[in-house]
C-alpha cells in the first residue's frame, strides 16, 4: 500500500472515531499495515497522521472546490460544480467533515490554525463569487458563512438521523440561495 493509499483509510478511521478515538489498532486494521509500517510512513506517530489527513483534503478542496469556484462559468454553474464536489467530499452526506472532527478535543489544540485557515478560504472564495455575481460585499460574507453552516450543519443531522435527505437538500438549494438579490 502507497503512502497515499494509506492517508485515504486513514481519513476514514478519523471520521469515523475523531482524533482521540483513533487508535494504532485501527490504523494498523483499516490499512492493512502493521504499526512498524504505519511508523514508517508517519515517524511521528497519530499526529502526523492527522496532519497528513488534513494536508489530503486541504489539496483536494483546492483541486475541486477552490479551482472549480475561481474557474470559468458563470457564477451558478461554479456554484452548481462546487455543490456536486462537496457533495462528492462527503459521500452524498454519509461521510462527516474531518474539519468538524478535527476541531474536538486534543485536536483542536492541534490543528485550529490549519482548520480555520481551510474554512476561511472557502469562506472567502464563495464571497468572491458572489460578489461577482453583484451581491453587495458584507451581504456575500453572510451568504458564504451561512452556505459553510448550512453544509456543516446537515452533516450533522445526517449522522445523527442516519438520514442523508437533509444534506442533499441544503446542496440542491445552495446555489440557488447564494445567488438570490444578485445577478449571477
Amino acid at each position: 500500500m502507497s503512502k497515499a493509499e494509506a492517508i485515504a483509510q486513514i481519513l476514514k478511521v478519523f471520521r469515523q472515531y475523531g482524533y482521540e478515538g483513533t487508535t494504532l489498532s485501527r490504523l494498523s486494521k483499516a490499512t492493512g499495515l502493521g504499526k512498524a509500517s504505519l511508523y514508517h510512513y508517519f515517524p511521528n506517530g497519530k499526529e502526523e497522521m492527522a496532519q497528513a489527513v488534513l494536508n489530503f483534503v486541504d489539496e483536494w478542496m483546492k483541486a475541486n472546490i477552490f479551482v472549480p469556484l475561481k474557474g470559468a462559468g458563470t457564477p451558478r454553474d461554479r456554484l452548481e460544480k462546487m455543490s456536486e464536489n462537496v457533495d462528492r467530499l462527503y459521500c452524498g452526506g454519509e461521510q462527516t467533515c474531518i474539519l468538524a472532527v478535527l476541531s474536538l478535543g486534543e485536536a483542536k489544540d492541534l490543528f485550529n490554525i490549519q482548520i480555520q485557515q481551510a474554512l476561511k478560504s472557502w469562506i472567502d472564495t464563495l464571497a468572491e463569487v458572489l460578489v461577482e455575481a453583484r451581491i453587495e460585499p458584507t451581504l456575500a460574507r453572510q451568504k458564504a458563512e451561512d452556505a459553510i453552516i448550512q453544509i456543516q450543519g446537515s452533516l450533522v443531522l445526517a449522522r445523527s438521523m442516519d438520514d442523508t435527505a437533509p444534506f442533499q437538500r441544503v446542496l440542491k438549494r445552495l446555489p440557488e440561495m447564494l445567488l438570490e438579490n444578485g445577478n449571477g
